[in-house]
């Protein structure tokens, strides 16, 4: 009792986390960030400077209290930090530098941003998808746009489809020693395979949406959208935090889904999955791409079995712990290595390795195998708890 109280006045007072557990003190921080602002605990965890961003402080508050209390929050965080002005001012919005960081903001305020200001924050984040979808479509649409059949030959294949080996031989007549090269007057290559939509595979990002993986939505929103313009897969993206949200539908525009997006809250790992699991049609054509932290506010036993029903009836599950460019993500270290410890892949990975995951993913090939071409660092499996052996 005395212990508890002591916990209540460290939280309610501020400023000493001494003795406090992690999710006491991730709480102290958020609260100490708005309300004792010039206290030392607001520079390690608050709003400012490199501090944790807007959007992973409001995924704190809403983990921890009732909508209701954080209504009351975010109200006084608009009057006493100054975000309200901020966001009052149109003009401060276009001549920012937008980033995903900035997207992921915006996204997490929307829903007590002025009203007179979405227009500007809908035009920012539309130039930052814009720029994104630049930047990652072409090779997203290049790794994944028709497999290779390599069953039938074709004297006029795409250059990508040449078999380079077959068209010298076939052109060794047209040596020319001047050149010390062949001049192919005669491509063999391959021709790729026509599939119909009973084919595709599917392919759905489950994607959790806590604030701290604000960045890793943000993206896995832009892939969702480039994959679901390609007639080579179908997909489906689904967000998540004790709720689920089937973004599917919206996927034409990725400015929409990013608005659909509500960043914050707690984590109910397991019953985004089962939801998937429900609209999986063709198990050995299925990829689940889970991008979470593994921080499971749910069953994680249940999680953990659902996952392994899975992988065993031919879904190919892979966990990304982020995406994005953010360096080495927090995670969930040992339920990590339970779901590594059922031969599932698990790390993190930055954007730009993501079309070259999927292309791997799609041809079924060892993704661990390609993670370490990669130089990427999975997680160690860890043995199973007792009852699920």
């Amino acid at each position: 009792m005395a212990d508890e109280r002591e916990r209540r006045w460290k939280l309610a007072l501020g400023g000493d986390d001494e003795g406090l557990e992690a999710p006491d003190v991730r709480l102290s921080r958020a609260l100490t960030a708005l309300y004792n602002p010039d206290d030392e605990g607001a520079r390690r965890g608050g709003l400012k400077g490199s501090a944790p961003s807007v959007a992973r402080w409001l995924g704190d508050i809403r983990e921890f209290f009732p909508a209701s209390v954080v209504q009351v929050v975010q109200k006084d965080a608009f009057e006493r930090m100054g975000l309200k002005e901020m966001l009052l001012q149109p003009e401060f919005l276009q001549a920012v530098e937008a980033d995903v960081n900035l997207v992921a903001d915006l996204m997490s305020l929307r829903g007590v941003m002025p009203e007179k200001t979405r227009d500007t924050a809908r035009q920012v984040i539309a130039k930052v998808v814009a720029e994104l979808m630049e930047r990652l479509e072409r090779r997203t649409a290049e790794a994944l746009r028709g497999a290779v059949d390599r069953s039938r030959r074709t004297t006029r294949p795409r250059f990508a489809d040449i078999d380079w080996p077959r068209t010298i031989r076939a052109n060794l007549a047209q040596y020319q020693p001047a050149y010390g090269t062949v001049v192919p007057e005669r491509l063999v290559g391959f021709m790729r395979r026509q599939r119909r939509i009973v084919d595709l595979d599917e392919v759905i990002l489950c994607v959790d949406q806590s604030g701290s993986m604000a960045a890793s939505v943000v993206y896995a929103s832009i892939f969702a959208a480039v994959m679901a313009s390609l007639p080579v897969v179908s997909t489906r993206l689904v967000c998540f935090d004790t709720s689920v949200l089937d973004l599917t539908d919206d996927l034409a525009d990725p400015v929409e889904v990013l608005f659909g997006v509500q960043l914050g809250g707690g984590t109910d790992i397991n019953q985004a999955v089962a939801y998937c699991e429900e609209r999986i049609e063709r198990p050995a054509k299925a990829h689940l791409v889970m991008i979470t932290d593994l921080h499971e506010g749910g069953d994680s036993l249940s999680l953990v079995a659902r996952i392994r029903r899975l992988k065993s009836i031919g879904v190919n599950v892979i966990v990304l712990l982020a995406l994005s460019d953010q360096g080495r993500p927090a995670y969930d270290a040992r339920l990590a290595g339970i779901v590594a410890g059922y031969g599932i892949p698990v790390f993190a990975c930055t954007p730009d390795q993501f079309p070259s995951l999927m292309a791997a993913a799609l041809r079924r090939e060892d993704v661990l195998a390609w993670a370490a071409g990669e130089d990427i660092k999975a997680v160690r499996p860890e043995d199973p708890p007792a009852e699920e052996s």
